[in-house]
């Protein structure tokens, strides 16, 4: 079952339930994924599902952390949305695997010890395998930390 098919069940579910403030965090989410099907012009894969998902979640934190204190109605609704999201996105990868994978990446490209100089081949090659399952932002600061 795809995460559309999914996230209208759970829409469903929300009506029949009266949350409304759950059924427009579902709702948004799904509109993101039909809007994104339909720019394609076919079934969006797994890997873009997650994407797209991955990248609603980024843009709620980010309306979240930008909001003023005393907007405590945009707050709560950010925070409900994040809960929703967060039932339909992918396990992030934690700090240790994602070593893990630059470690792999170091041997495959072959570089003892990294400079600045090899960032941009380090990250050419780890990003594909990351894509998706890690905060861009937590992989390029283990990046820089491995770098002397």
């Amino acid at each position: 079952m795809s995460k559309i098919d999914e996230i209208r069940k759970e829409m469903v579910a929300a009506m029949k339930n009266k949350d409304k403030a759950r059924k427009e965090a579902l709702s948004m989410l799904l509109s993101a994924l039909k809007n994104a099907q339909i720019d394609k012009r076919e079934d969006l894969t797994e890997a873009e599902e997650n994407t797209i998902i991955a990248k609603e979640l980024k843009q709620t934190k980010e309306t979240l952390e930008s909001c003023p204190e005393d907007r405590t109605d945009i707050i709560e609704e950010c925070n409900i949305r994040l809960a929703v999201i967060k039932e339909f996105a992918p396990e992030e990868m934690s700090e240790e695997k994602i070593n893990a994978e630059i470690d792999a990446v170091l041997n495959e490209l072959g570089i003892d010890a990294p400079t600045g100089k090899d960032k941009g081949k380090i990250m050419k090659s780890l990003m594909p395998r990351v894509k998706g399952k890690a905060d861009g932002k937590l992989v390029n600061q283990l990046v820089a930390a491995r770098i002397q």
